[in-house]
């Protein structure tokens, strides 16, 4: 194989694509994709979910006001609320020109949306800035996950999922390979 330098580029990492629900101020839910959502561990605990936010987006100051969140995993039947969610600004005011139901979180202070098939409910733990971006380090307070799933020790087999990937453009993932142990045993 020969690879080619093609600049640094922030779309070169594959990203899942998430809607962040957060309540605002006056107690309406307010949505926003994010497609820079990883984890880490902390002393071997749990692990914690990290997220950063660029801007002044009102669902960034939301999670710095409140310090709670909801992660709803974005599937391809979703992509025209996640667009419309990416193209409209809450500061505008309430993102209501397309349908969708939401629920409260079952233990964090955030709402849900309702056709996402995997959610996280997360407390902010810890943030640091950069530049205009804020990175946040977050507990896992709960996880629901439609109940038509099988969960894994390893988690789901994402192909049922259908989440959508970003990577620059919208992917979807394209087929089961396996798990770890799978292809090499010494």
């Amino acid at each position: 194989m020969k690879r080619k330098d093609i600049g640094c580029r922030h779309t070169m990492p594959v990203q899942p694509t998430d809607i962040i629900g957060t309540y605002n101020e006056d107690g309406t839910a307010d949505f926003a994709p994010i497609t820079w959502v990883s984890h880490t561990y902390v002393d071997d605990e749990e692990p914690w979910i990290v997220i950063s936010m660029w801007g002044t987006k009102k669902t960034k100051r939301n999670v710095q006001r409140t310090g709670q969140f909801s992660i709803n995993m974005a599937t391809t039947g979703m992509l025209q609320l996640v667009d419309y969610f990416g193209s409209s600004s809450g500061k505008n005011g309430a993102k209501n020109a397309l349908p969708y139901t939401y629920s409260s979180a079952s233990v964090a202070a955030a709402p849900t949306l309702d056709e996402s098939p995997w959610v996280c409910e997360c407390e902010v733990m810890q943030s640091v800035q950069t530049g205009k971006s804020d990175t946040f380090f977050c507990k896992v307070l709960n996880v629901q996950i439609d109940e038509t799933f099988e969960v894994e020790e390893w988690g789901v087999d994402l192909t049922k999922l259908d989440p959508v990937i970003y990577s620059g453009h919208y992917q979807s993932v394209g087929k089961y390979l396996g798990t770890i142990g799978d292809f090499y045993s010494p």
